[in-house]
């Protein structure tokens, strides 16, 4: 018979007390045990792939309300000479207790006279500059869908005002802009300034 060899008695080695933290890193109750510290996750790390997947989702959630948000009239747009496609002023638009009212923010042609009146207006605007001028007033949301009717629009150019329909399309970065008398009309894309 062999004698038998006594088993020597292995006390783990703890680097710290448990529940402690060293460095970058927390060392839990059984992390003294041998090969146990590589299964330890790195909270760090942790926090950072959760920091990076936060701001991922917050981002695509940021695009995401912005698309919606951008399917209004209400903002900064340059509209387009039908003829020429040359920019002819920068409009304004906003919205007050549901109604959208638009101004001439810049007069941007080339040959534009910055100190023009609306000599053909008919109205309170007549021999007013027309920079400045509102030129959209009383347009209100269609309930459930993403345009906005029921006001008017005038055009400083020959001081006609016009029944008004603002649609936004291609996910808010256009603007079709249409004014018609008795059903008949014109539609202009007007492009928004980012």
């Amino acid at each position: 018979m062999k004698p038998v060899t006594p088993m020597k008695l292995v006390t783990p080695v703890i680097p710290a007390k448990a529940g402690t933290q060293i460095g970058t890193r927390w060392i839990p109750a059984f992390a003294g045990m041998t090969g146990m510290t590589d299964a330890v996750p790195n909270i760090e790390e942790t926090q950072m792939k959760q920091s990076i997947q936060f701001l991922v989702a917050g981002a695509a959630l940021a695009v995401a309300l912005s698309a919606q948000a951008q399917m209004t009239p209400v903002g900064k747009w340059h509209n387009i000479d039908d003829k020429t496609k040359e920019i002819k002023s920068e409009i304004h638009i906003t919205e007050k207790d549901g109604r959208l009212n638009g101004v001439v923010a810049k007069l941007l042609r080339k040959d534009a006279k910055q100190d023009a009146v609306c000599d053909q207006c008919t109205d309170e605007r007549k021999d007013k500059p027309i920079l400045g001028m509102e030129i959209i007033r009383g347009a209100k949301k269609v309930e459930g869908k993403d345009v906005w009717e029921d006001g008017k629009i005038m055009d400083p150019e020959n001081g006609k005002s016009y029944t008004l329909r603002l649609t936004p399309i291609e996910e808010g970065k256009k603007l079709e802009v249409r004014g018609s008398v008795f059903g008949i009309g014109r539609t202009q894309t007007w492009v928004r300034i980012p």
